[in-house]
């Protein structure tokens, strides 16, 4: 599988559909914890000065590009990436691969309830998918280890074949990177806000706005106080980071 080297982290250069079968073969390998990131902008940014996200998406079998603006850097600095490839596009193309093939779900993410609703829907969604079970974690439960022990002996019991997890970066790729030994699963896929599509609680961006980059846009209106400072201010570094490394590039060629 061909892989790109951008900003930092190794981006798998796939189309969606790909992407679902990469996950299958994972599946099939029989060795398990394996965990899918899906780096956008802001992971961009992050990870300039994060080593720990830097060697959490080091450490990933499958990292997918989400984000047009990720795509359009690409190919402006020649690395062209063939598709981007969002969490929230992943997770219902990997459900519906798991319910022809009988593959089980654990979600986990969300507020109190939300892990349990988007389960649901996704099992209505896609006949034969088996939930293995759901989570919603206190806010703050990665600074709590007995918690984070709790959530992983709640999943090794579970022993799904897929997991889905939508904490939101760094928290997602960070306590999976931490705590995969510590669970027997299939393939993780850490898929941010995913999980809220999924329950229907958060509406997604129309696709023109999807394909024309703007998705941030539509965020920012739905959840202006939260989103913000993310995507006003710290984003916007992501300029400064496309421009050192089309100048490195020009310099070392």
């Amino acid at each position: 599988m061909d892989r790109v080297t951008l900003f930092g982290v190794t981006i798998d250069n796939v189309t969606a559909a790909e992407a679902v079968e990469a996950v299958r073969r994972l599946l099939a390998d029989g060795a398990g914890q394996h965990y899918v990131t899906t780096p956008n902008t802001d992971h961009v940014v992050r990870l300039q000065t994060d080593a720990a996200l830097r060697e959490a998406h080091a450490g990933a079998s499958l990292v997918l590009a989400d984000g047009m603006p990720v795509i359009w850097a690409s190919r402006m600095l020649g690395r062209p990436l063939k598709e981007r490839v969002t969490g929230a596009d992943l997770l219902p193309s990997v459900c519906e691969m798991a319910a022809k093939d009988g593959r089980s779900l654990y979600v986990l993410g969300g507020i109190d309830g939300v892990a349990e609703c988007a389960a649901h829907n996704l099992r209505v969604r896609f006949p034969g998918l088996r939930i293995a079970g759901t989570y919603s974690p206190p806010f703050g439960f990665e600074r709590d280890a007995d918690e984070c022990r709790r959530i992983a002996e709640r999943i090794d019991r579970a022993r799904p074949d897929i997991l889905a997890i939508g904490l939101g970066c760094p928290k997602q790729e960070l306590w999976i990177a931490k705590h995969q030994r510590e669970m027997r699963y299939g393939v993780a896929l850490c898929v941010g806000a995913a999980i809220d599509f999924a329950a229907g609680n958060v509406s997604r961006a129309p696709q023109w706005m999807q394909h024309n980059g703007l998705e941030w846009l539509y965020r920012l209106v739905q959840e202006p106080g939260r989103m913000w400072k993310r995507y006003l201010v710290d984003d916007m570094a992501f300029a400064r980071v496309v421009a050192r490394e089309w100048f490195n590039r020009r310099k070392s060629a």
